[in-house]
């Protein structure tokens, strides 16, 4: 793997929230965030972890961003898609499921499908990342890394977590 793309190491992903860099594309030269977070089961008893990666879907129509068990989303929801998922503390998850602070709505980690909320059966724009050596590396050719943690601040992204209750 080149070193230009590592991401950062597989132990710094959190198990309970998710890890922000940001991306560029290479064709519009536009920066862009992404998250990284661990593919978890939901509670229901069942892994989320699947053979078949039906639904996870990119702008292009490629499929299956998961590497190992962390998958790669670009930060941004479905529903309003300037509002970013992880502001720069990490994103919320319940379930094993993250959260849009705006509006409550819910995304699995492993197919980036909108299960709850205003975007309901939407899908997370994937990314795609690889594992090797214990650590995170931007695989997907339409993006080139460039560096951990938040661009910009947003002035228009307005929203709070008084949303949603845990």
């Amino acid at each position: 793997m080149d070193e230009d793309s590592r991401i950062a190491a597989v132990d710094d992903v959190p198990t309970d929230s998710t890890f922000l860099f940001r991306v560029r594309n290479r064709e519009t030269d536009e920066e862009k965030e992404a998250i990284i977070v661990r593919v978890t089961a939901d509670g229901d008893g069942e892994d989320d972890r699947r053979e078949s990666r039906e639904g996870a879907i990119r702008e292009d129509g490629r499929e299956d961003p998961r590497a190992d068990e962390l998958a790669c989303w670009l930060n941004y929801c479905q529903h309003f898609t300037h509002i970013k998922l992880d502001k720069g503390s990490g994103a919320s998850m319940r379930d094993g499921e993250v959260i849009c602070a705006n509006h409550g709505a819910y995304f699995e980690t492993d197919s980036g499908r909108c299960t709850h909320g205003p975007c309901e059966g939407a899908y997370l724009q994937a990314v795609e990342i690889a594992v090797a050596d214990g650590a995170v590396y931007l695989t997907d050719e339409d993006y080139a890394f460039v560096g951990v943690g938040p661009g910009e601040q947003d002035d228009l992204d307005l929203s709070s977590k008084s949303n949603y209750e845990f």
